[in-house]
């Protein structure tokens, strides 16, 4: 059975954001997203008038909301269990895609699109670093901590989990990450 069409713009965002995490802003095609989504490219231009840019735009911001809901839901438990669970969620994508699927939002963040300026998708990216450190902000001064000192903590979480991610996958190794994991845990456990 082969996909709706009406579905076919959430299926194109879901294979964008799927090829963000792997592969990069500039190396995801349009061409290779519909494939991918089992969409007719010529729809995909018409749901997407924008092009490319706007495209990973939507999937940034999308990518960035399920990891949002994701994190308020974890952080209902503590910020210092919710950051556990959380960091335990990064380390298992890290293993299951065999360290080929990093975040879309990052991916969105550092990449300078070839064919155009400014970047929608750094924007949206920009967007939702900013929710995600309120988020944790939030949840670290609720349990005592100062804003600026919970602003701080929470900027390097964001910092940390990115970087780490991106060295696990460049050396092909769990460990950097799991060393900045007990690093974090740890500060974010001392007040």
């Amino acid at each position: 059975m082969s996909p709706r069409s009406s579905d076919a713009p959430q299926r194109v965002i879901d294979a964008a954001a799927q090829m963000l995490a792997r592969v990069g802003l500039n190396a995801t095609s349009i061409r290779e997203v519909t494939k991918l989504a089992e969409a007719p490219l010529g729809s995909t231009y018409h749901h997407f008038p924008g092009g490319k840019q706007e495209l990973l735009a939507r999937a940034t911001t999308m990518a960035g909301d399920k990891v949002e809901t994701l994190l308020i839901e974890l952080l209902k438990e503590g910020a210092v269990q919710g950051l556990q669970q959380f960091l335990a969620l990064w380390r298992e994508r890290l293993l299951r895609s065999g360290f080929r699927a990093g975040c879309p939002v990052l991916a969105a963040a550092v990449e300078e699109p070839v064919e155009a300026a400014p970047s929608q998708p750094r924007a949206a990216a920009a967007e939702v670093f900013a929710r995600w450190q309120g988020h944790l902000t939030e949840a670290f001064v609720a349990e005592g901590r100062a804003h600026a000192d919970a602003a701080g903590l929470a900027s390097l979480v964001i910092a940390s989990v990115e970087g780490a991610v991106a060295m696990s996958r460049a050396r092909q190794d769990i460990a950097p990450f799991d060393q900045v994991a007990e690093q974090l845990l740890r500060a974010a456990s001392h007040r």
